[in-house]
């Protein structure tokens, strides 16, 4: 049996690790706002995830659900609120009681917000000027060198107290960097560098691996892991799922189709094949870390056209719908390394400078939450409540052997953390690249909630 390398398991995401610099902002809803879909009742979620909810989130599976629920309909009041008064807006998010919170600049746009039924914080710098600043910020750590601006971690916005927050290793060359005083209120701060039964069949959450040889090559040196993510299916009726794009492991060669097997462990060589790459992206104009496997009949006839995930060959999650990542919103995600894990959405736009094998800089923007994941997990889907979210790039555990280790090793530098990608985006972006063949009009696959 050839050894098992997992090679693309995970990106490390920034603020994790010293090669990287993310921008964190808070909601500033671009984009259409659509009303949240139903989801499932609580004694419907599967055991293992009841479990994860309650060991990460401390949350009951009702207060779960409640909270997701609210978390979309907050985003939708806050892109409404945003266009009609852009100079008063300045931030939304889930408070840590569960409750919506709408940051204005102006008392009368407090006593709007208020009067609607939220919570309301006054601050002095809207939304548009914190992303001015950011923006200043990013143009300015992209004139760096790469040995220099590998010292800055992250760089995130504070929209509590107005601020950039801005992680500098704590090494010689992170001491010698200036950061510019034309930003004002920046802060910097030093670091060092209901179930049922469980499925015996392929699903989505669970591990593939994939090669740019056949299998059974003799130069065949090793495999790259990853998860499946959602369900999908074209206007075509084609089978699909939606992984990450640093999976493929022929990105950006002419022929993508790179084979996804189902992996045998008692005999990688002969591993089942469950279709092939049809798309993959890694950064570029829209800056999103995605693939489109395109499922073949096998993958079919064992049941990966159901609208379904799971962690680690558990039990079952349906997916109901499709949601918008929100600061504050409760998440947990599916993969085969970590099974399901959960957290909070920490920040709602996430812009992640990634170094390829080759030295190429890409731009990876999706959202970050505080969810545990670890190499493998990659491409699994993220969901909050029972709605699909995005899907897994990276982590700042990517080489921890468990969860538990990972939350010991990082807890006095913040904790886990986990670069999701949206998964609406994702869609408008494979059908139009889709060209009218595979992957045009895609939608994840859903499962109707029934009174």
């Amino acid at each position: 049996m050839r050894k098992l390398v997992a090679r693309r398991a995970a990106v490390r995401a920034a603020g994790i690790a010293a090669a990287t610099t993310v921008i964190l902002a808070p909601l500033l809803c671009s984009g259409a706002a659509t009303a949240a879909p139903d989801q499932l009742a609580a004694d419907a979620l599967p055991a293992e995830l009841v479990q994860a909810i309650a060991r990460d989130l401390q949350l009951t599976p009702t207060e779960y659900l409640d909270r997701a629920a609210r978390a979309q309909e907050l985003r939708t009041y806050a892109s409404d609120f945003r266009a009609e008064r852009p100079g008063d807006f300045a931030g939304a998010w889930i408070g840590q009681d569960g409750n919506p919170v709408v940051a204005v600049t102006s008392p009368e746009a407090a006593r709007i917000a208020t009067a609607d039924g939220y919570q309301t914080r006054l601050t002095p710098v809207n939304a548009d000027g914190l992303e001015g600043s950011l923006q200043q910020f990013g143009q300015w750590v992209n004139t760096l060198p790469r040995e220099v601006s590998q010292a800055i971690q992250s760089v995130a916005i504070d929209f509590l107290n107005s601020q950039l927050v801005v992680s500098i290793a704590n090494t010689p060359t992170g001491h010698m960097l200036n950061v510019p005083t034309l930003i004002a209120n920046v802060k910097v701060i030093l670091t060092p560098g209901g179930g049922g039964p469980v499925e015996r069949r392929p699903m989505a959450g669970d591990t593939y691996i994939t090669s740019n040889l056949s299998l059974q090559d003799s130069n065949l040196q090793g495999v790259d892991v990853c998860s499946f993510g959602f369900n999908s299916v074209d206007a075509a009726g084609r089978a699909l799922n939606i992984s990450a794009g640093h999976c493929d492991p022929k990105l950006d060669q002419g022929d993508q189709r790179a084979t996804v097997y189902q992996p045998n462990v008692r005999d990688i060589p002969n591993s089942p094949a469950l279709g092939s790459f049809a798309q993959a992206n890694l950064g570029g104009a829209s800056g999103l870390d995605f693939s489109l496997i395109e499922l073949n009949e096998h993958a079919v006839g064992l049941g990966m056209d159901q609208p379904s995930v799971r962690g680690s060959n558990g039990t079952t999650l349906h997916i109901t719908g499709v949601g918008d990542p929100i600061t504050g919103a409760p998440i947990c995600k599916s993969g085969q390394s970590s099974t399901f894990t959960c957290g909070y959405v920490v920040a709602d736009r996430v812009e992640t400078q990634l170094y390829t094998a080759e030295g190429e800089s890409r731009t990876i923007r999706g959202f970050a939450s505080s969810a545990c994941t670890l190499g493998g997990d990659s491409g699994g889907a993220i969901v909050s409540g029972t709605l699909a979210l995005g899907i897994t790039s990276g982590s700042n555990a990517a080489d921890a052997p468990s969860c538990n280790e990972a939350n010991v090793a990082l807890a006095q530098y913040g904790g886990t953390a986990t670069l999701g990608i949206p998964i609406r985006p994702i869609l408008a972006e494979i059908d139009a690249a889709s060209g009218g063949g595979t992957g045009s009009g895609i939608t994840v696959r859903t499962k109707p909630v029934t009174s």
